[in-house]
Formats: structure tokens, sequence, C-alpha cells
């Protein structure tokens, strides 16, 4: 058993307090490698922000759970070597089972997420609690669920789109005891959030997603006042990452995302968490091909990871600066 306070990580409880009031949200950027790492905790001490790094289960598996817990650790350390001590969480995304929350408090995880959208809404209560009940022994903050949003994000799999139901959420939260709660109001796991048909056109030509369903999170924050609630697949899918990859091999088709003026909307509200995790892969994605289409002769992994890195870290602290809200709050 490692406990996160030892690795110098914090849980979620007082910065989304403080997100809450200042109406802001903290930035849950996802995870794999250390050139992601990297670029995390370069944009956000910079731009002086609270983070929370998040790792799916996928990216447990793909980067190891005792690597992640001396990288959490590395990465607390890094931060006050470049000159800010900002708060850092480590952050399981969509765990779908008790044994793998369970794992991750075990292995230093300040907070971790059980997603029983895909149960019914009693066993979705049930797994929550349970997670809750562990969980909350060692100080770790757990975030619930309730409706389920479409796509395809490692894992997380899901063909249709279920909002929340705001009648719901007051029970919720009280017979499971969860710290933050993921709501759907009409974003969308990975790239392709909506297909072209539910989409209108701007005078451009531009594809324009539906709008999100600010009634929803209204009648949310109605029923419970001052409760964190987080966004998931609230990436906004970069045309110009899109039209790099495309113009260097790539073939993303109809890659659409969330308009960043509505998530900045979101953020002043009590959403105080904010879940990116498909522009980043864009984004790296995007300055590895145009890197090695304009220098194949390259081959050492440091010559296309280190301008990735780069691209990276701009995407983060734009996030940070103009979308979120969350520079200087750290």
């Amino acid at each position: 058993m490692v406990s996160y306070k030892e690795l110098g990580l914090v849980n979620s409880r007082e910065i989304f307090k403080k997100a809450i009031m200042g109406r802001y949200a903290v930035p849950a950027f996802n995870f794999n490698n250390m050139e992601q790492l990297q670029a995390i905790v370069q944009a956000c001490v910079e731009e002086g922000s609270p983070v929370i790094l998040q790792v799916s289960s996928g990216a447990r598996k793909y980067a190891n759970q005792t690597l992640l817990r001396y990288m959490a650790q590395g990465a607390v350390e890094y931060a006050k070597e470049l000159g800010k001590n900002i708060p850092i969480v480590l952050h399981l995304d969509h765990g779908d089972t008790f044994e793998l929350c369970k794992s991750c408090v075990e292995y230093g995880f300040s907070s971790v997420m059980i997603d029983g959208s895909h149960h019914s809404y009693n066993e979705n209560v049930e797994l929550t609690r349970k997670v809750v009940e562990y969980a909350h022994q060692y100080d770790v903050t757990v975030e619930g669920e309730l409706g389920v949003l479409a796509g395809i994000e490692d894992d997380v799999v899901a063909e249709h789109h279920t909002y929340t139901q705001p009648e719901e959420v007051e029970d919720f939260v009280s017979r499971t005891g969860v710290d933050s709660l993921a709501i759907s109001i009409g974003t969308s796991h990975g790239a392709n959030k909506f297909k072209p048909a539910q989409c209108t056109r701007d005078e451009n030509g531009m594809l324009v997603p539906p709008p999100l369903r600010f009634d929803i999170l209204e009648e949310v924050e109605r029923r419970i006042p001052g409760f964190p609630i987080v966004l998931h697949g609230a990436s906004s899918v970069p045309q110009k990452y899109v039209e790099i990859i495309n113009s260097n091999g790539g073939k993303l088709k109809d890659a659409i995302g969330i308009p960043e003026e509505q998530l900045r909307r979101a953020a002043q509200s009590s959403v105080c968490k904010i879940n990116i995790d498909s522009d980043g892969r864009l984004a790296m994605t995007a300055a590895i091909r145009q890197t090695l289409s304009e220098h194949p002769e390259w081959f050492d992994p440091r010559q296309y990871l280190g301008p990735a890195r780069e691209q990276l870290k701009a995407l983060y602290k734009h996030k940070v600066v103009s979308v979120l809200g969350s520079a200087g709050k750290a």
C-alpha cells in the first residue's frame, strides 16, 4: 500500500472547492508516456494552474502501474524544480470495477472514477457506494457518473448517448457519497464526436455541432448547488491538427469536437473538472507526422518526440488560459 501523500500528490476536494468559488475548471489531461507528462507539467507550472493527471485503465496497462507511481512522484518533484509547487492529482479515468479502483488506491492514486453508467441505476449506486466506502478510508476522492457518453475512448465504448436525468442526481449523490459527478449534456468521447448529419454549417461552410444541453446542467446545479460537476469527452478537435495529420498521410474523416466557447461557459458554472484527451493525441500525432514528413532521414525518437512535446505544451497552455480559466489559480 502506497499513500498518495507520500508521493506529494493531493486529492481533488480542495481544488474543486476553489474552482467552483473562482468560476474556473481544473484541467484533467490524460497521459500515457513521458513526453505527455513533461508537456503537462511544464504548461501548468508556467501558467500557475492546478492539474489532474488522468490515467485510463488502458494507459495504466500501457505504462505499467509501478512506473506510473514513480512518474507521478516525478511530476511533483519536476514542478518544484521548475519553480512552482502546483497541486497535482493522480486520477483514474473510467474505472469500471471495484477491483481496479482498489488497486489504484493501493498504488498511490489520489482520486478514482468509478463509471457504473453501463449498469442499471441501482447497480450503479451500489458499485459507486462500495468504491466510495473503500477509497474514503484512505482520503482518496471518488468521481461517479450518471448518463452515458457516446463514442470511443480506450476501453470505453458506447454507441448511443443518454443524457443525465436531473431528477436522479440528489438521490445518487446522497446514497453514494461521491465527491464529484460526471454528467452527460452532449459531449462525447473520441475525435469523431458527431456525425455530419447532426451538425449545421456556418457561413464559411464549416460544420457546427449541436450545442451542449446547458438546461440540464442548470437543473443539476439547482438540485445539488455547489456540488462539483465533471465534463468528459470535452476535446475541441482543432481542425489545424486534423489538416496537418491528413496532409501528411493521415486519414481522419469527420473529426468534430466541442466548441471552446461552450467549454468556457461550462467552466464558469459548477463544472470544475474538464477532461481533455483526444486534443492531446491529435496535437502529438500532427507534430510527429509533420516532422517525419519534413525530415524523412530522421530516426532518433527525440527528433520527432521533442517537437510533439512542444506542440502539446502549447495546446495545454492555451486550454488553461483561454478555455478553462485555471491560469494563476495554483
